[in-house]
């Protein structure tokens, strides 16, 4: 059995949420503002990072059968590390905190006075987490609701931020500044990680499987296929809504200049929006990004309380219950977002560098596992294991140097790799696993 055209248009528009929150909506903004007149190969960086990869994602454990078959290929013990850490990093260290402080930069932040800013987000994000804890406890009746207008309502409010964008014109684009002053394509692909689409992708694949079954589809080379056409349809859509959005951003830079070191693409639309729109405009934005957020967050909240209380159902001999998990989760991300956006973006950078290069690694041996992992098992636990010391190493000096510290013999050190001032230094390691790999593999059949 195939699905019909309009099955195959709700599997992609069904996927297509699944990536696209109001995390999505700030970060092409940014690069577009930052980049300026080299925005083109900025955004094209981007879009391999955050399109690209997350959808071969998709593909590979769809292929593997789920994510703790797939990352078991290199070992159980690292298919639960891996998952922990990816859990922590989509939830309560980063992703969870950023839904309240972009919706308070969104909303809050552009009209409150200067000096009550910390104040002001330490009220609002206890209110905000204590609705979100709330909501969490029947995610189903928030999700049926909010689930069916708010995609299409950031589709809407996309669509014409642009148009107005396209009106009001371009002028002279700025110059490209901060980290875009050059190598302009390699920095707009190292952001594209802070999407988290690729490591959220691991555990989307197999829900989209799964909704593809529902569908009356049992034949597991249909369901590829279909799986296919779904992230085929979702890959056009992001990279449409992308490349809109970093036009957004070259536009708004070009009106109000920005901090690259303190202002985030929150700080970008709201430039734009009270520009074009005027305070009306940004008090939509506002309430659309807390909406979407408190989904998204509703969401995380009861997705990392349920991973932990199945893999965790007792810590230190004592029984720990899923309501318990979510009370921990909720007030620890409170905690973390009064640190404020900027500061968790900054912290986030290394070390989304130290699992996404992991990431990445897994998924092209998934998606090349006939021809190269099923023949040489080996090439798995290897090249992962070449691939984590150099991410993790470059994890460790770049969180050195967002506290104002550094580590100058292992920075001396990494600078030896190939690549590496393209952060891409994981890269030559990962070739060299391979190829221990295949030897170590095609000696234990020689015994």
């Amino acid at each position: 059995m195939r699905l019909s055209t309009r099955q195959r248009l709700l599997m992609t528009f069904t996927f297509f949420s699944m990536f696209f929150g109001a995390g999505n909506l700030i970060f092409p903004p940014f690069v577009g503002a930052q980049a300026g007149s080299a925005d083109v190969p900025a955004t094209i960086g981007f879009i391999v990072s955050a399109v690209g990869l997350p959808i071969m994602g998709v593909m590979a454990v769809t292929f593997a059968g789920g994510f703790d078959a797939l990352a078991g290929r290199v070992s159980p013990m690292f298919s639960l590390a891996l998952g922990i850490a990816i859990i922590l990093t989509i939830g309560p260290c980063f992703a969870i905190p950023r839904t309240a402080t972009t919706s308070f930069e969104m909303m809050v932040a552009p009209f409150a006075p200067s000096g009550t800013v910390p104040m002001a987000r330490l009220a609002y994000s206890f209110v905000f987490f204590a609705l979100a804890f709330l909501f969490a406890q029947h995610p189903e009746r928030l999700s049926k609701v909010l689930g069916r207008f708010m995609g299409p309502l950031l589709l809407a409010l996309i669509a014409a931020i642009f148009v107005a964008c396209l009106i009001h014109g371009v002028g002279t684009p700025a110059e490209p500044m901060g980290d875009y002053a050059s190598g302009q394509m390699a920095r707009g692909f190292l952001d594209g990680y802070q999407t988290m689409d690729l490591l959220a992708a691991l555990y989307f694949g197999i829900v989209i499987s799964a909704n593809i079954r529902t569908q009356g589809v049992d034949d597991e080379q249909q369901v590829r296929r279909e799986t296919a056409f779904a992230g085929l349809g979702t890959g056009v859509l992001l990279i449409v809504i992308y490349g809109a959005l970093s036009y957004v951003g070259v536009v708004s830079g070009a009106i109000a200049s920005i901090d690259p070191a303190n202002d985030t693409g929150a700080t970008v639309l709201t430039n734009l929006t009270s520009s074009v729109f005027g305070t009306a405009g940004t008090v939509f934005l506002g309430l659309v990004f807390v909406i979407a957020c408190l989904n998204v967050c509703t969401g995380l909240i009861c997705t990392c309380a349920t991973y932990f209380h199945t893999k965790f159902p007792t810590v230190a001999g004592r029984e720990v219950g899923y309501r318990a998990w979510q009370v921990t989760f909720t007030v620890f991300s409170f905690v973390v977002s009064n640190a404020g956006l900027s500061l968790i973006i900054k912290v986030s950078v290394p070390v989304l560098s130290a699992l996404y290069p992991m990431a990445i690694m897994l998924v092209l041996l998934a998606l090349t596992h006939r021809t190269l992992g099923s023949r040489f098992p080996r090439v798995y636990p290897w090249s992962m294991a070449l691939v984590a010391i150099p991410s993790f190493a470059t994890c460790v000096t770049s969180l050195a140097a967002v506290f104002g510290g550094s580590i100058p013999w292992l920075d001396d050190l990494l600078h030896l790799l190939p690549l590496y001032g393209m952060q891409l230094g994981w890269v030559a390691p990962a070739v060299l696993g391979v190829l221990i790999g295949v030897t170590h593999s095609m000696a234990e059949k020689r015994r």
